[in-house]
């Protein structure tokens, strides 16, 4: 059952940075449950779909989850809301913390009923600082961390975001590990704690972590940055029917090159026969093996390097990496049968146990697919959960 078996989750989350860490819960043996509004989480209407309300960005991170939907604006909402706090072990929310106080479920309402739960924030800033109250989305964040200007100085000079929900789901990652580091320390000392994951600072130490430099120092040494991760010359070198990822990266690997290649005049290049003389000379290191893989095909190059004992994979696309070799003969992309949406691609959980076995236990809910079952763990009754329905508070089940 993994090993957040018997763990209790309330996830108040929407969108993605929230739900992915969520979803990582559930698929490591916690009960998660999803508090959604009456319209749903707004990402059950992204993307090609077979029913309303079940997008594939929905599916992919809300799976390992059960689903209620409350209007926490009404009384009876926030009520019941507070009832499944009342003996959870984390509650997981990505608004502003202004917004929480509002709805009067800030830490100090909910820790006085359960003072044993960890009050698991993620959202855009850290709260002492003047950005407190600003709302915060992935690009707005990638433009505040500097990956357009990143982006930018590697490419053709125009800004632009990485073509991913980056900050979301490392963002996410981190609160995963903040999460289940508080449950230790809760269950060692018996006290619950408030946990706040801002994605901007999160995403500050992520970049800069790479990228700091000579900024390091004081008073500077450079204005910063890896030059390796800066040159132009580094991406997927074009083979002579389509495109590679290699990575020359330390002595024994250049040495293996060399020989593979025959290229013994680079062996004896100081641009190229020390690490120091290769991190010097980046540009030229990487422009020269540019036009040394245009010169056979990417078959060709995945074998003579793959028997050197070079690092090389195949450049992916989206379509492609669904039958990578390794992947197929892993089992990531089991194809299941979803209760209502027939078959679906999934993803398998990454990490593995030796004693907790993990896997998803349930594939993405329909919206409140398990709101009355909820209500009746918590304690309603089945008139009192009718009323909740016919004072929208709630939904009716799901067809």
């Amino acid at each position: 059952m993994g090993p957040l078996k018997g763990i209790k989750v309330v996830d108040m989350t929407t969108v993605l940075m929230g739900p992915y860490a969520t979803q990582m819960l559930g698929d490591y043996g916690a009960d998660v449950i999803k508090v959604e509004s009456l319209d749903g989480d707004v990402t059950r209407l992204i993307g090609p779909m077979r029913h309303a309300g079940m997008g594939p960005v929905f599916l992919n991170t809300n799976r390992s989850k059960r689903s209620i939907c409350l209007d926490l604006k009404k009384p009876a909402g926030r009520e019941a809301v507070l009832r499944l706090l009342k003996d959870a072990d984390v509650l997981v929310y990505n608004v502003r913390p202004q917004a929480m106080a509002r709805l009067q479920l800030g830490y100090d309402v909910v820790s006085a009923i359960n003072p044993r739960l960890v009050y698991a924030g993620v959202f855009g800033f850290g709260q002492d600082g003047p950005y407190a109250a600003k709302p915060a989305y992935d690009d707005l964040i990638q433009g505040a961390t500097a990956l357009p200007a990143l982006m930018a100085q590697t490419g053709d000079g125009v800004p632009r975001y990485v073509p991913n929900a980056l900050v979301d789901r490392i963002v996410g990652l981190t609160a995963v590990g903040a999460i289940c580091a508080s449950l230790v320390h809760r269950d060692r000392t018996g006290h619950g704690q408030r946990l706040d994951i801002p994605m901007f600072e999160t995403m500050a130490g992520f970049v800069m972590g790479d990228h700091m430099g000579g900024l390091t120092y004081e008073p500077p040494l450079d204005k910063g940055g890896y030059a390796r991760h800066l040159s132009r010359d580094r991406r997927p070198y074009k083979t002579s029917d389509g495109y590679l990822s290699v990575i020359v990266y330390n002595d024994k690997q250049w040495e293996n090159f060399f020989k593979a290649t025959g290229r013994d005049d680079l062996r004896t290049d100081p641009k190229f026969a020390t690490f120091a003389g290769r991190a010097a000379n980046i540009d030229v290191v990487y422009a020269e093996l540019a036009r040394i893989f245009e010169t056979r095909s990417t078959a060709e190059w995945i074998e003579l390097l793959t028997r050197a004992d070079v690092p090389v994979m195949p450049m992916h696309d989206l379509a492609s990496i669904l039958h990578d070799e390794h992947l197929e003969a892993t089992g990531f992309f089991p194809v299941v049968n979803h209760p209502t949406e027939g078959p679906i691609r999934s993803m398998k959980v990454t990490a593995s146990w030796s004693e907790t076995a993990a896997e998803p236990v349930r594939l993405a809910p329909r919206l409140n697919e398990h709101g009355a079952q909820i209500l009746r763990e918590i304690g309603y009754s089945e008139g009192e959960i009718a009323a909740m329905v016919r004072d929208g508070v709630t939904r009716a089940a799901p067809e």
